[in-house]
């Protein structure tokens, strides 16, 4: 039998950075280690336990089915230690840890850099880390505490909450596009124009949509250039190369500068507001919830109540202001 003084926590926590990051290497740096230390760790562990638990190969790290089970029950554990921690009226004990949140790139701009400055002096000891990228992703079995996305992007089981009102869409075009080509009077005439296609994180190609009094509608628009980056596509916008369509916020500046223009001002969409979920079924981190705050306070939305009380009675929707 395995006993626990023969098990170094520290091990457990190298196996389970080692697996969320898929590499020894990442593993290391996050974990202020050297790459020898981690392997160490992971064949230390493997040893007492008297099994094997990563699949190591040139490229990639994965788990075998019984590391997977030692993660999964491993999650639970420190969970269950995170919340005994929090019970502590304890200084500093909202600083603990660290927190993980996964965002698209819109966001980071938007909403997560503006934040930082004011997370960063109220919780020097949390060691926050913020992945950009437009793919899908399952961010509990990734390994993070947190998402942004679209509402409508927020997969079903997870707990959604706003941090933006509605989001306003429109099509954008630089002066000289305007000069050499003229404006669309309405969507139909995009026909007639050159447009920047815009591909999706599932590298889908988006129909551009508007609102009408008749109700929404979609267009596949023309265009031989397809970008999946909002800011190429702003900058290939501001060069003329065709009319682009994009959120209003994200062009604020260009607009004010004369840089872009909104070529259909009578014509727009209003989307999902911005989110940011996390899992029901998983302990949230203390500081999260005042991430989150930070952010809506910042967008005229009031601050919302103890997210372990709101996870419970929204375990399968939205929080609400």
């Amino acid at each position: 039998m395995i006993t626990m003084e023969r098990i170094d926590f520290a091990d457990l926590q190298v196996f389970l950075t080692v697996l969320r990051c898929r590499s020894f290497k990442l593993a290391a740096i996050e974990l202020g280690l050297t790459s020898s230390a981690v392997s160490h760790a992971i064949r230390r562990l493997e040893a007492r336990l008297d099994a094997r638990l990563l699949n190591r190969t040139s490229r990639a790290v994965s788990s075998t089915a019984l590391g997977q089970q030692l993660a999964e029950k491993l999650g639970e554990g420190f969970d269950t230690i995170s919340a005994a921690i929090e019970t502590l009226d304890a200084p500093g004990r909202n600083s603990f840890g660290a927190l993980r949140v996964n965002v698209f790139a819109d966001a980071a701009r938007l909403l997560v850099a503006p934040a930082l400055p004011i997370f960063s002096e109220r919780f020097p000891q949390v060691r926050l880390s913020i992945v950009v990228e437009d793919r899908p992703v399952d961010i509990t079995a990734e390994g993070f505490d947190a998402g942004m996305r679209y509402g409508h992007l927020v997969p079903e089981d997870m707990v959604a909450v706003p941090l933006t009102g509605a989001q306003r869409w429109i099509v954008v075009g630089s002066p000289q596009y305007v000069e050499q080509y003229g404006v669309p009077a309405s969507p139909a005439e995009l026909v007639k124009h050159r447009c920047i296609q815009l591909l999706l994180g599932n590298n889908a190609r988006y129909r551009w949509e508007f609102d009408s009094p008749e109700g929404g509608i979609s267009i596949n628009v023309p265009g031989h250039i397809t970008i999946k980056d909002t800011e190429t596509t702003i900058s290939a916008a501001k060069a003329g190369t065709g009319l682009a369509y994009v959120l209003e916020s994200r062009v604020s500046d260009e607009l004010a500068a004369g840089a872009l223009v909104n070529v259909m001002p009578a014509h727009s969409s209003y989307g999902e507001p911005f989110h940011i979920y996390y899992s029901s079924r998983r302990y949230v981190h203390p500081a999260l919830r005042e991430f989150i705050n930070i952010i809506r306070s910042q967008h005229g939305l009031q601050a919302l109540p103890d997210l372990h009380e709101a996870g419970q009675d929204a375990s399968a929707g939205s929080v609400r202001p």
